[in-house]
């Protein structure tokens, strides 16, 4: 296993990239994140909360091996930060100029199987009332269209992570996690668009809810198999001592219903609300789940030869982490099968050090 920076600065905390996206095309990759100042905290994300987050992105011509970075290149209204709003005071947060009519229809319908396209889902914060939009782009992220609205579906707020299935030219499935009766963030529901993103249709939920206060299902990661079934993977947590798991879901009619077929990951550590999934279709029919392990703070990694339904032992691709707060993979796959994994991290022995992006490249 290789591992380069893909972005990393003293007194900046860099995080997130499961909250934005990572698109390739051939040896060309891009991935998303989102940089804030540091700031020394006892517990929970060392950061700034009275300074701004901005979006960036990364991309690499050698396939991960080394990377540029530059902001994000789409609009953002206000000129705030997307995906954060959580991170920030009031006063910085994107909700305070943008609401659920900033964003439009895009004027024409989108091309979904468009060879040189990305697609990526944002959001404002997390709790009752957060809408979600996307952004697209036609030219390899080198510009972003966008926003483009994304209704509520009738729900008290969705808080949309990039989690999309092309169908074909206008059709697509949108995997968006919503909030629950109570305004909290906690299940994932699936939802269609026929039209290239003019308008959607709800399918379904993926599992049933978990309506104990602080229980959730959230943050999906899906594939479609070559067979046309449907696998959604869900960060969860449960119980009075919240502990933290990840499971996998299964739809052989494209979204309408799903079935639970394995739960891969049950973290030990209670109270740390785990971490999400990144899942991956790798060329020879195997499956790779990718995560970040907040029990030892290493990035890690779990195949199945079966479909889902049963997985190996626990591989680390990246050890050596500092303290919890870290992780949060998006990962693509190489034409020759390697897996490029970029999450956050920090490594300095007190845990005080800055947050940084790296990417491991693996040959599962």
């Amino acid at each position: 296993m290789n591992t380069a920076v893909v972005y990393r600065a003293p007194g900046r905390f860099a995080g997130w990239p499961a909250n934005y996206g990572m698109w390739r095309w051939g040896e060309e990759v891009v991935v998303g994140f989102t940089v804030g100042a540091h700031q020394t905290v006892e517990r929970g994300h060392a950061r700034d909360k009275h300074q701004p987050f901005m979006n960036m992105q990364a991309r690499s011509l050698d396939g991960g091996h080394s990377w540029q970075t530059e902001p994000f290149k789409g609009a953002l209204p206000g000129g705030r930060g997307l995906s954060a709003d959580e991170h920030m005071a009031a006063g910085l947060r994107l909700a305070d100029v943008m609401d659920a009519r900033t964003a439009t229809v895009p004027h024409e319908p989108l091309d979904f199987t468009r060879v040189d396209s990305a697609l990526m889902l944002a959001r404002t914060g997390l709790a009752r009332g957060v809408f979600s939009f996307f952004y697209v782009s036609s030219d390899r992220c080198r510009s972003w269209n966008g926003p483009y609205r994304l209704p509520d579906f009738g729900e008290t707020g969705i808080a949309a992570r990039s989690d999309v299935i092309p169908l074909g030219k206008r059709e697509a499935l949108f995997f968006l996690t919503a909030n629950k009766f109570d305004g909290q963030e906690g299940k994932i529901i699936c939802v269609r668009t026929e039209d290239g993103g003019r308008s959607f249709q709800r399918l379904s939920q993926v599992g049933a809810d978990l309506n104990a206060h602080g229980d959730f299902a959230i943050m999906p990661s899906s594939v479609q198999l070559t067979e046309g079934r449907l696998l959604c993977a869900r960060r969860c947590r449960t119980g009075a001592d919240m502990r933290s798991f990840i499971d996998l879901f299964a739809s052989d009619d494209l979204g309408k219903s799903w079935r639970c077929i394995s739960q891969p990951i049950l973290f030990q550590k209670p109270g740390h609300s785990g971490n999400p999934p990144c899942l991956l279709a790798l060329p020879d029919g195997r499956l790779a789940l990718l995560y970040g392990n907040r029990d030892s703070y290493a990035i890690c990694a779990r195949i199945s030869e079966d479909g889902g339904n049963n997985w190996s032992g626990e591989i680390v691709l990246r050890g050596g982490g500092a303290n919890p707060d870290m992780g949060y993979v998006r990962g693509v796959v190489l034409d020759d099968g390697t897996v490029v994994a970029a999450y956050y991290i920090n490594e300095r022995p007190d845990g005080d050090g800055e947050r940084f992006i790296e990417a491991t490249l693996w040959q599962p």
